[in-house]
């Protein structure tokens, strides 16, 4: 719990965004952020700086909606997030690991709200949206926020384990054990999610967390690096890569060996420091999907199914990515019984 330890817990980042090898323009964008001392950037003080008392900020957004819309929907999304944490968090007079979390789930939901109203006023962008997944890093806890298919890891011991969890449609089949995850990967409908930043006006926020053990290593990364590299390729290169750059570089080199067939963005934290208590295996510490009991939280509406690109069978590389409002029960049953079809 945050206020465990006075002991410093440092943090080593980098970030790296590519266009990758068949899209036309980058729709992802990334943030990283020194909350305590309001610095967001990649210069050297944030690239490794100790985790001051209003934490710090990382941030993956991808785009959708083609055009130049994805891109303002990223660039929306991680700016009003960041802006919101400076304004509210910072003025808040108790730092506490409640309040941070809280924080932290309003200003995605901000960033909802923002994203949706502009571009209810601007036609030219209408239906434009973003996934993101923003985490917090508060003493030592991760806090960790969802909404879409961009995804975190956690690298401990030379093993990934993914912490978020998609809010898609093969999800949700896999976990209602119609689809394995081998056959999810590879599934046309694999780019059907149902949530998005702006295409509806409230959202459901995946808030959860995640204990930090020293050397433990945070990797965000949007889908276009998840969907072509597995996790264990991403605990090998984090292992085996002598600096955060290097492991940048080799993770986006390696999805686009693979086609790069989507944008590709990846956050890599290291974090180390007294403050942590050491990351050595059978300590019984629980690694995953772990939803953070807030006290305080807002109802919101269902999730809608989205398609990040054409509905299939058009390929990723002839399409634009655009949104389609459906009923999320009938694409739900529609996925199934087609899956059930193809498997008879």
């Amino acid at each position: 719990m945050f206020g465990r330890t006075a002991k410093p817990i440092k943090v080593q980042v980098f970030a790296k965004t590519d266009q990758g090898k068949t899209r036309d323009h980058n729709e992802d964008r990334f943030l990283v952020a020194d909350l305590t001392r309001q610095d967001a950037s990649l210069q050297a003080a944030v690239r490794e700086h100790e985790v001051g008392e209003r934490g710090s900020l990382f941030v993956v957004a991808d785009g959708m909606g083609g055009a130049a819309a994805g891109e303002l929907a990223s660039e929306m999304a991680t700016d009003t997030i960041y802006t919101h944490l400076v304004k509210m968090w910072g003025g808040d007079k108790e730092a506490t690991a409640q309040k941070f979390a809280y924080r932290l789930k309003e200003a995605v939901e901000v960033a909802n709200a923002h994203i949706h109203s502009y571009a209810k006023a601007h036609p030219e962008v209408r239906g434009m949206g973003t996934t993101t997944t923003a985490v917090g890093a508060l003493g030592e806890t991760l806090y960790l926020t969802q909404v879409g298919d961009s995804r975190a890891y956690l690298v401990r011991n030379g093993e990934a384990v993914q912490l978020t969890r998609d809010q898609s449609l093969m999800q949700r089949l896999v976990e209602a054990g119609e689809l394995t995850e081998e056959e999810a990967a590879q599934s046309e409908r694999r780019n059907i999610i149902l949530q998005a930043l702006g295409p509806d006006s409230k959202v459901k926020v995946d808030l959860t967390h995640q204990d930090l053990r020293k050397g433990d290593v945070l990797v965000l990364c949007s889908d276009g690096l998840s969907g072509q590299v597995k996790k264990e390729e991403i605990a090998q290169i984090v292992t085996d890569a002598p600096a955060l750059t290097a492991i940048c570089d080799k993770l986006i080199g390696l999805a686009n060996d693979r086609g790069g067939p989507d944008n590709i963005t990846v956050v890599v934290a290291k974090f180390d420091g007294d403050g942590l208590r050491p990351g050595g295996g059978g300590d019984g510490e629980e690694v995953g999907h772990q939803v953070y009991p807030l006290i305080d939280t807002e109802a919101s509406t269902d999730p809608v199914p989205i398609y990040k690109g054409s509905p299939p069978p058009v390929s990723s590389r002839e399409s634009r990515w655009r949104m389609f409002a459906l009923l999320l029960g009938a694409a739900i049953l529609g996925a199934v019984a087609y899956l059930a079809m193809q498997n008879r």
